[in-house]
């Protein structure tokens, strides 16, 4: 699945806020993390929060656009049970 996240660094806790629309009137999920902006470290936040919340390993995670922006495309591979 492909989904676009809007994420804020550098907030006071690492947390998925829920789905919103952005101005274009597409659907957007919400992320805050605690981590900086930096060397990725953002990133890898935003990656190993979305894989507890979505019950997958952070290695069917990925950032396929906007790695140094707040907006992000992200592919996540679900487990075919």
């Amino acid at each position: 699945m492909r989904i676009i996240v809007h994420l804020t660094p550098k907030a006071s806790q690492n947390k998925v806020e829920g789905w919103a629309e952005d101005v274009k009137g597409e659907k957007v999920l919400r992320v805050k993390v605690t981590a900086v902006p930096e060397s990725g470290k953002a990133n890898d936040a935003l990656i190993k929060l979305l894989s507890v919340f979505f019950k997958v390993p952070k290695s069917k995670v990925s950032v396929i656009r906007g790695a140094t922006s707040r907006v992000k495309h992200l592919e996540i591979l679900l487990n075919s049970d």
